[in-house]
């Protein structure tokens, strides 16, 4: 394992390192000292990286992650795994405000709790929280999975597209089209598999789904309040 000192290299070396380890680098294992809540920390990453953070950071960590691994033993600030396009990113502690935004792919795992608009705007991405998540959370989600092993605050799933949100917990509302669903077997494989693959022990029977009514695809007149 290789690492990197943020108390004695500055950010941008420490990030320009770890974007030139591409597809066939042999320096795959790294870790990241001192991070001292540092923004913008192991983004761009574009190879089979593996890179430990020892510590908390702060806003957009792991952001536009393409195939690296990238884990915080701490809790993140906003913006974790924004854009994300594949690959793992996995948070010990809590993550801030709209965790893996606009994600396209990859598993953002947050092990404690993750606060307003979660998964907000998201493409694809597939997100697992093992505590609780605020409000506004999946506002417009397009594609992929949320899946909550805690409680949901207001307006979950508001202008929901084609996502799906399994929670486990209580949720505060729904937003506006989103609609709790049939649990059907394909959606109880579908949760099984990324609860093993997020490491959470959790029986998918317990879990809820919800998703969008399809009621503010075209525009109705007699919807108008809802938009």
């Amino acid at each position: 394992m290789q690492t990197l000192d943020l108390a004695t290299q500055p950010l941008r070396e420490v990030n320009a390192t770890l974007q030139a380890q591409g597809t066939g680098s042999n320096a795959t294992d790294w870790e990241i000292l001192n991070p001292r809540g540092a923004h913008a920390l192991a983004v761009g990453l574009d190879g089979p990286l593996s890179v430990t953070v020892r510590g908390a950071t702060g806003y957009y960590t792991g952001g536009m992650n393409k195939h690296a691994t990238v884990h915080v033993e701490g809790s993140a600030g906003p913006g974790v795994a924004e854009n994300m396009m594949s690959g793992t990113v996995v948070i010990d502690g809590d993550a801030s405000q709209y965790a893996g935004a606009t994600g396209r792919g990859g598993l953002l795992v947050i092990k404690g709790n993750a606060a307003s608009r979660c998964g907000i705007s998201m493409k694809g991405i597939d997100i697992v929280v093992g505590g609780n998540i605020g409000h506004m959370s999946a506002f417009m989600a397009q594609a992929g999975n949320l899946v909550v092993l805690g409680d949901a605050g207001d307006a979950l799933g508001d202008s929901l597209y084609e996502a799906r949100i399994f929670v486990r917990g209580t949720v505060k509302s729904l937003g506006a089209d989103c609609i709790e669903k049939e649990m059907r077997p394909e959606h109880v494989e579908i949760l099984r598999d990324l609860l093993a693959r997020a490491g959470m022990d959790a029986d998918p029977a317990a879990f809820r789904r919800y998703g969008s009514a399809r009621k503010l695809y075209n525009f109705d007149i007699d919807n108008a309040s809802d938009y």
